[in-house]
């Protein structure tokens, strides 16, 4: 009951800092002259399509368009797992759609999976940010704080998605020794090689466990507070 308080605390606040960073947001995109966008709604409404969620700028750069595309995809259809979590968060329940059965286990499969790739592209672009000095990274307007934002996102990206595999590796190993708590539930393609990793004490277990489930959505609560501060807001409107 302790643990629902504080997770219900926790997430009222992060909501209500949000809502309040949003309101500044938009007092000062109310503060710009009105304009009249109502004409060629039909183009207009293709561009957001193709631009906002096709992402089609970025597929004159093949390798960059698929990494973003796998991180885009990523972030997205992963943060369906956020549902979950604030159920269980909230009414102290635990994997609340394992009943799904093979549905829910091939949800978990793919989200192992599209996690992994989140983390190498992640790391890719790190990589392509810090060590090969590429030129399009190398501008003035590429340099210090925009430079600083896009490794924090990244960095953040690659410790969640991290938060994410190890606490379902923990959850797998507790299921097969029958821990009260973790139903057998989720398919874990990705994860299933981490429990070798992990120690064989149930309570060990049960603590690397809850302390990457805590991290994993304190994390995300901190990451959507951090966005509106960010360059890199559009991932929230995507």
């Amino acid at each position: 009951m302790v643990s629902q308080i504080i997770f219900i605390a926790i997430t009222i606040a992060a909501i209500a800092l949000f809502g309040y960073n949003l309101k500044k947001i938009i007092r000062n995109i109310k503060i710009g002259k009105a304009a009249d966008r109502t004409d060629q709604p039909q183009k207009r409404m293709m561009t957001v399509l193709k631009v906002a969620f096709g992402q089609t700028k970025m597929f004159f750069r093949p390798i960059p368009a698929l990494l973003h595309f796998v991180v885009y995809a990523g972030f997205i259809i992963i943060n369906l797992e956020v549902l979950e979590i604030m159920i269980d968060g909230i009414f102290g329940t635990h994997r609340i759609f394992g009943g799904l059965g093979g549905l829910y286990n091939g949800l978990i499969g793919s989200f192992e999976i599209l996690a992994l790739g989140v983390w190498l592209a992640c790391v890719i672009f790190l990589i392509r940010r810090n060590v090969m000095k590429l030129k399009r990274f190398s501008g003035v307007e590429m340099t210090s704080w925009p430079k600083s934002d896009a490794n924090y996102i990244l960095i953040t990206e690659i410790l969640l998605m991290s938060a994410f595999l190890l606490m379902n590796a923990a959850d797998s190993k507790l299921q097969a020794l029958g821990s009260g708590h973790y139903i057998v539930a989720g398919g874990f393609p990705i994860s299933q090689y981490l429990q070798g990793l992990l120690p064989d004490a149930e309570s060990s277990l049960i603590a690397i466990e809850r302390g990457c489930w805590w991290f994993h959505i304190i994390g995300i609560f901190a990451f959507l507070n951090y966005l509106p501060y960010s360059k890199h807001f559009h991932i929230i409107l995507a």
